[in-house]
């Protein structure tokens, strides 16, 4: 089945949406029972951590920890939004920069200053673009960056998904109450699909579409900790609660080759894998043995690979025992948290 279709669903009660590019699951959005990644606080300055410059908040939903916190006393109120998902036992992770982030726009308080996606080469459309913007935050001084959704777009779309990030970012930072407080909702996974998952497609919102499109087979092959590679090679994925290993093997492939080869077929699929399985923290590759001259070749693959994923992830580098790491960030519940 070729093309693109968005399936809006849900899964054992909780609202799930899943991307399928030519008959292959290629993204999935679980709700959790976490507080989602996006929602902003009132909350109140709790403890101070000695010598790592952060602060432990009360929020309605438990504790929150902000990092390099300068000023801030215990029992000040503070705006803060939700950055991340947090391991079980720990707080969760909070910024103080704000982002209203929609489909077309991200209203930027802290930021200010207009920005149009680099994407968008066109002059003639970054003018029309910069035209609507300006007319759009009239009278406002928050900073705008238009997403590259924006290209072809229709004026009054964009208009409107600017006001409505406005007329929120106004009205969460005119807040002036005390307690402890929930002031914005992070999106659930149907609206962020609509918000990031832009490029055209088929949308399926029949009560069934998960069955009906083979999502739900695609979800039990992703709890598994194997995934298969081309020519009979494959990933182990692991998580612990220290970091997650990723082991690669090359199968029954005995020529002197096999080693690269499995290597590169992993830099390939490792972003679906994990976007799957919902991981991110410290990864750290045991990949299989090659040459130290073919580890650019596996860096630049790798490096291309994760160029086209929505989740920030950092390449570390490589270990004196030759492993490989990453930094991922934990934007999501890891896909075994939402179906136990």
């Amino acid at each position: 089945m070729k093309g693109r279709t968005i399936v809006l669903d849900h899964l054992k009660d909780r609202e799930a949406a899943a991307l399928i590019v030519d008959g292959r699951l290629e993204d999935l959005l679980i709700d959790g029972d976490a507080p989602r990644v996006g929602t902003v606080y009132r909350a109140i300055a709790d403890r101070p951590v000695k010598g790592q410059g952060g602060m432990f908040l009360k929020t309605p939903d438990g504790s929150a920890f902000l990092r390099q916190v300068k000023g801030l006393a215990p029992g000040q109120p503070i705006l803060v939004q939700v950055t991340g998902h947090a391991e079980p036992g720990k707080a969760m992770p909070v910024t103080q920069k704000l982002l209203f982030k929609s489909r077309f726009a991200i209203v930027t308080p802290d930021a200010p200053g207009l920005n149009i996606s680099r994407s968008i080469k066109d002059e003639a459309e970054r003018d029309r673009l910069l035209e609507i913007a300006h007319e759009a935050l009239a009278g406002q001084s928050f900073g705008l960056i238009l997403r590259s959704c924006c290209a072809g777009a229709a004026e009054d779309d964009i208009a409107e998904d600017i006001a409505n990030m406005a007329a929120l970012a106004a009205t969460v930072l005119a807040d002036d109450g005390q307690g402890p407080e929930t002031l914005a909702e992070g999106d659930g996974p149907h609206l962020l699909a609509w918000r990031d998952w832009t490029a055209p497609a088929e949308v399926v919102t029949t009560p069934g579409g998960f069955e009906d499109h083979a999502v739900l087979d695609a979800i039990e092959a992703a709890q598994s900790p194997a995934e298969p590679l081309p020519a009979g090679a494959g990933l182990f994925i692991e998580p612990t609660r220290a970091l997650v290993a990723v082991d690669v093997n090359t199968g029954n492939d005995a020529s002197l080759a096999a080693g690269i080869k499995a290597n590169m077929a992993c830099a390939k699929a490792l972003p679906r894998a994990l976007r799957l399985r919902g991981l991110g923290g410290q990864i750290v590759l045991d990949l299989a043995p090659m040459p130290k001259k073919d580890r650019r070749a596996f860096e630049t693959a790798l490096r291309q690979a994760f160029r086209g994923d929505d989740i920030e992830t950092a390449l570390v580098g490589w270990t004196p025992l030759g492993h490989f790491e990453l930094q991922r960030k934990r934007l999501r519940t890891p896909l075994s948290e939402c179906l136990s």
